[in-house]
């Protein structure tokens, strides 16, 4: 079920019907299911050698000894390098914590301690066996609330001097991240609530589980660089990050496109590049490594655990008066995959609601678990299965109809956010009743099913990118960008908005991957962005290729500019009927037509996208299993630019919400990873997946090309929160701690009280 609010575009260079807007199937289909689609394991290069590594068996503990003698006296294996042969150097996304071997000591079970390139992967995995490393075991550190304590073990005793922090570390401590955000006073806020109410929630590791795992190819030249290609969706960061590292300009290192074989945060970082470079160097011969997916699971970047404290103070009357937001997030061992040095969401985390007075502090400390990166949405989850969970505990306590509640405190257009932003656009009222309406919230329901209601807004980030439009004798369009489409379609977006600007049939144009040698650097894929960034840049090169094409035709034709029209199917013609195709005007023009778009914005929002989600459920009292009957999804978003593509966004993002919800985990156990195979990591699966409403209103006001918004990660963020309420409406039962599983609510229905925060 879908209902829209149109948005109109018009292009007053012809009457020609309108092609934004109109579902199309992406691009790159066809190459993927043929398998021409070349993927960073497919790149094979003359002498190629494979890698594999020896990973830390311990938690925490000193490399006292390691001999490789037996490793290298393998027949074919070429090189092996350890921790010595890269001491000191560290690498990261945003801070720079990570070395590229383990060298001297490991923090978790799974860390890279020698890496072996040999003529194959069976050699290379036996020569992996072969090395022999001694250990001195110490105590690991893997409570993250404990590694808080000024008492706890220092895992980074050179913290304070690591490249890239966020702040000064005055003194050592394992909290290498803390910051706030704050609007008035929140202890004055509480003096003048009448109620306070205060939750802890907590939420565990997620893998991304996406198909393709970490590949990649590095041919090196020597101590001066490398061809490197990576199933890395921000090919320049990964370029600075490898150049840096090594302490080698940026121009040395060229990082080639490879299709990416999904992604969802986690497709961000440098992973087996530096190793791969530095046995390509030793031996001489490019070097390629995969990683399987149990090395996935104990050494990929997978979403953060959280401990959030919320205290909230609000009137007898229901306005909040007073919010503040706790968070402790388990990095693990190191900081180095997220690209901002710290997770985005928390602050945010507080709401689309009227608040005067809010503190949101977020702390990030070291563990010896698997370090943590980006996924979908990174630290919003988290944050908005608290905060929303928070807003339906506040509303019983208040005796309040949670959807009024909700109301009564919601941002409306000009209004100012819990941290201080004006929010222009929101449409919160609009969205939330349209939701209610369409998911039957106020109707009767049987014995044991609930409905919850969770509401979360994004504001879309901004970056910087180019693109080149260009039209040869064929009259053929191509738009080029170093962009790597992830997955999410953004390849096809572009193609629409040159077809919009240019008036060509899709057909006509065709897509170019550059790499990072043919083009200014950009900020890559990611943040729900690619659309904003990529298709401006691609609408403002379009735009100044059609300039071309019509001073170009207006000298053919014999007349003025604005008296050319574009026919819709990459021709013009004048008002007397002359006409003349693209093709004709570039090969008589004798010289090609090519704009350029550059787009460079910064800033968030400051249009909030709102996603609204109501969740209806049914719960087995005598097994505490939950069944998840109907998820309603409703977006106030901008002018959708593909809605086929729009559709799968908030399908799949609800999708990925629901296992967050309901039954992934990646289970860690005195540090040791336990989930090792997706026999054990379960996501969800055809029959999991309930009916899908989805609700459209359609305003374009964003900051998109055309007035676009960003739909890729707002889906998922309030799913586990909605899901969570229509338990607790369903059976009575509040489940503070994710994954809601069978055993916890059959636990909190036989206690009489859902409070299941586990120490």
């Amino acid at each position: 079920m879908k209902q829209a609010i149109k948005a109109r575009h018009t292009n007053n260079l012809t009457g020609a019907r309108k092609i934004i807007g109109t579902p199309t199937t992406r691009l790159e289909g066809p190459e993927k299911v043929s398998g021409r689609a070349i993927y960073a394991t497919d790149v094979v290069l003359p002498g190629m050698l494979w890698c594999k590594v020896l990973r830390s068996p311990i938690a925490y503990g000193r490399i006292k000894k390691i001999d490789a003698s037996r490793a290298l006296a393998l027949s074919g294996v070429q090189a092996i390098a350890t921790g010595e042969d890269v001491k000191g150097l560290l690498i990261g996304r945003k801070i720079y914590d990570m070395p590229l071997l383990a060298n001297g000591v490991v923090r978790f079970i799974g860390e890279k301690v020698a890496a072996v390139a040999a003529q194959s992967e069976a050699i290379a995995e036996q020569a992996v066996e072969l090395i022999d490393v001694e250990y001195e075991e110490m105590e690991p550190l893997l409570d993250p609330l404990e590694a808080l304590q000024p008492a706890a073990t220092l895992l980074h005793p050179d913290v304070q001097g690591y490249r890239g922090l966020l702040h000064p570390i005055e003194t050592p401590s394992n909290v290498f991240v803390h910051m706030d955000w704050k609007k008035g006073d929140v202890e004055a806020g509480f003096r003048q609530a009448d109620i306070v109410v205060e939750n802890i929630f907590t939420t565990k590791p997620v893998h991304q589980a996406y198909i393709e795992p970490h590949a990649c190819v590095v041919q090196g030249r020597g101590d001066s660089g490398a061809d490197i290609w990576a199933c890395s969706k921000v090919p320049f960061a990964l370029r600075q990050q490898v150049a840096t590292a090594f302490g080698q300009a940026l121009e040395n290192f060229i990082v080639h496109p490879s299709y990416i074989g999904g992604c969802f945060g986690g497709k961000g970082d440098f992973m087996d590049v530096p190793v791969c470079y530095v046995l390509s160097v030793k031996s001489g011969r490019p070097v390629k490594k995969v990683m399987d997916y149990a090395e996935e699971f104990i050494a990929g970047n997978p979403r953060h655990a959280a401990v959030v404290r919320v205290k909230t103070g609000v009137k007898k009357d229901g306005r909040l008066v007073a919010h503040r937001m706790e968070y402790v997030f388990d990095s693990g061992a190191y900081g180095a995959f997220k690209p901002q040095g710290y997770l985005v969401g928390p602050k945010e985390a507080a709401g689309p609601y009227r608040i005067p007075n809010v503190l949101i502090e977020e702390k990030i400390v070291y563990t010896n678990k698997i370090p943590c990166g980006h996924m979908r949405a990174p630290g919003d989850p988290q944050g908005f299965f608290a905060n929303e969970s928070q807003m339906d505990l506040i509303a019983r306590r208040l005796g309040m109809d949670p959807v009024a509640f909700r109301q009564k405190n919601l941002l409306r257009d000009g209004d100012v956010s819990p941290i201080g932003h004006v929010i222009p656009h929101i449409k919160s009222d609009e969205l939330v009743n349209r939701a209610v309406q369409s998911s039957g919230y106020r109707r009767p329901k049987p014995k044991h099913t609930g409905r919850g209601i969770a509401i979360a807004q994004w504001l879309p980030l901004g970056g910087e990118c180019h693109a080149f439009v260009t039209v040869d004798e064929q009259g053929t369009v191509t738009v080029s960008t170093a962009m790597l489409d992830q997955g999410a379609g953004t390849h096809t977006a572009m193609r629409l908005v040159a077809a919009e600007e240019l008036r060509v049939p899709l057909e006509k144009i065709r897509l170019e991957t550059l790499d990072t040698s043919q083009v200014g650097a950009d900020t890559g894929i990611g943040a729900s962005r690619g659309t904003r960034i990529f298709g401006n840049a691609t609408r403002l090169a379009a735009a100044r290729a059609r300039e071309q094409l019509l001073e170009a035709a207006s000298k053919m034709l014999g007349g003025a500019g604005q008296q050319l029209l574009l026919t819709g199917d990459g021709a013009l013609r004048t008002a007397a009927g002359k006409k003349i195709s693209y093709g004709e005007i570039v090969a008589k023009s004798g010289s090609g037509i090519r704009g350029h778009g550059f787009y460079q914005n910064f800033e968030s929002g400051p249009e909030a996208s709102l996603c609204a989600q109501i969740a209806e459920v049914a719960v087995d009292i005598e097994t505490g299993q939950v069944s998840l009957k109907q998820m309603t999804t409703a977006h106030s978003t901008g002018t959708v630019i593909n809605p086929l593509m729009h559709q799968g966004q908030i399908d799949g993002g609800v999708v990925m919400g629901m296992g967050y919800a309901l039954m992934e985990e990646v289970v860690i156990d005195g540090g040791k990873v336990m989930t090792s195979h997706f026999g054990e990591n379960k996501i969800p699966s055809i029959r999991d997946i309930p009916a899908l409403r989805t609700v459209i209103q359609e305003i374009p006001v964003g900051n998109g090309p055309y007035g676009g918004m960003s739909i890729g990660e707002p889906p998922v963020v309030p799913t586990a929160a909605a899901i969570a309420n229509a338990v607790h409406d369903a059976v009575g039962v509040r489940i503070y701690d994710l994954p809601i599983t069978a055993e916890k609510v059959l636990n909190a229905i036989k206690m009489g009280q859902g409070r299941s925060y586990p120490k």
